[in-house]
């Protein structure tokens, strides 16, 4: 039996209050049904009219914003049609092919997809202009646009720096006269990034134990992260042959392969391994499982997978120590650590594969895999 009660938009079953309401006719094309039903699970009046006020507030938000899908670009009549163009210059997606044919050597999926996408936001918003038609105002006419939509300054950064690396390319290539509208936009400090932080030791020495009584494919990839500092990327996309476990110095030789590029050209390098991560590569090198890959559960010979391995190996690290932490979270610890034991700076970005500091930091060979294996020990939790 249904009842009808006082409290607004709701209905009585079997003593349940149920919410319902009818979908506005400018957005049922939206729905696969003209009414909206849903059990509130309670047989409270109190909570009943507490959770309907709050259904109402979030789908009265929810249906605004498709409305406002439906209008037109304010001041659309004031964008320039490509039709009013004079220009020589190559459009902003031209120019967007043409780095991808003079940059995409040896690049991942990623490379293009990322670029893709954030070219195409542009073009959506400001349209697909020559490159010297676009204006400073232009740039932050976008800057606005994505802050709007809830895009993070450091998110928002890293469109831009493939947004101007697009355009620098085309205008050194091709002598164009003109500046780049996207290169000097003020980015405001919104403080809306959440700062990775670093693994304590005793979280660091917690884990590692754990890993090594579990014993398994994904606590062999967290392990060998823990004492070498390594990306997830470039641990996921390992080959068995790359870890060097009976060499007089163990180590890890990383170095990019067609499943798997490295971040820049200082990632190449070879890292000692020790403590945790030593245990973790003779482990993996041990394995009888048919593959010559270290992870084979998320790599393969077309692609590493390494967004996978991220969402399931932070999920098992918070429900051990919180939220906040995250597998790249070693990645600082491990900077921190060799800080500790008063590393000298740019030994530590040869270990971690950072960019280097300065430009005679690039000169000579750099540390030997000796000098490396002196300081990494000293960090050995034990």
């Amino acid at each position: 039996m249904v009842d009808h009660l006082r409290v607004k938009y709701t209905f009585k079953k079997r003593d349940v209050f149920y919410f319902s309401k009818r979908v506005p006719k400018d957005i049922r094309s939206y729905y696969t049904r003209d009414r909206i039903i849903i059990c509130l699970k309670t047989k409270s009046d109190t909570s009943a009219s507490r959770a309907c006020k709050s259904l109402i507030q979030k789908l009265e938000d929810y249906w605004l914003s498709l409305r406002l899908t439906q209008f037109n670009i304010p001041a659309q009549h004031l964008i320039k049609s490509d039709k009013s163009f004079t220009s020589n210059a190559p459009t902003l997606s031209v120019a967007l092919e043409k780095y991808f044919k003079m940059k995409g050597n040896g690049k991942d999926n990623v490379f293009f997809r990322t670029g893709a996408r954030n070219i195409k936001t542009v073009i959506n918003l400001l349209g697909d202009r020559p490159i010297d038609e676009y204006s400073t105002s232009d740039a932050s006419i976008l800057r606005d646009h994505l802050i709007d939509r809830g895009l993070t300054i450091n998110t928002i950064k890293r469109m831009y720096s493939t947004i101007r690396s697009v355009i620098n390319l085309i205008i050194r290539e091709q002598g164009i006269d003109c500046s780049n509208a996207f290169s000097n936009t003020y980015m405001p400090d919104l403080d809306d990034s959440k700062q990775r932080q670093p693994i304590a030791n005793e979280d660091i020495k917690t884990i590692q134990n754990e890993c090594k009584k579990i014993d398994d494919e994904k606590r062999w990839l967290i392990a060998l992260i823990s004492d070498t500092g390594m990306r997830l990327s470039e641990v996921a996309g390992l080959l068995k042959d790359d870890l060097k476990v009976n060499e007089s110095i163990p180590h890890v030789d990383i170095k990019p392969h067609p499943w798997r590029s490295l971040k820049t050209k200082s990632s190449i390098r070879k890292v000692p391994l020790v403590g945790a991560s030593l245990w973790s590569a003779r482990r993996i090198v041990e394995s009888d499982n048919d593959s010559p890959f270290a992870f084979p559960l998320y790599t393969n010979d077309k692609k590493c997978n390494s967004n996978s391995a991220s969402a399931a190996i932070n999920k098992w690290l918070r429900n051990r120590l919180g939220e906040g932490n995250v597998i790249h979270g070693f990645r600082h610890s491990m900077r921190d650590r060799l800080r500790a034991v008063e590393c000298p700076s740019d030994l530590i970005d040869q270990i971690g594969g950072w960019t280097r500091g300065s430009v005679g930091e690039g000169y000579g060979k750099g540390y030997s895999l000796v000098i490396k294996y002196k300081w990494i020990k000293k960090i050995n939790i034990t």
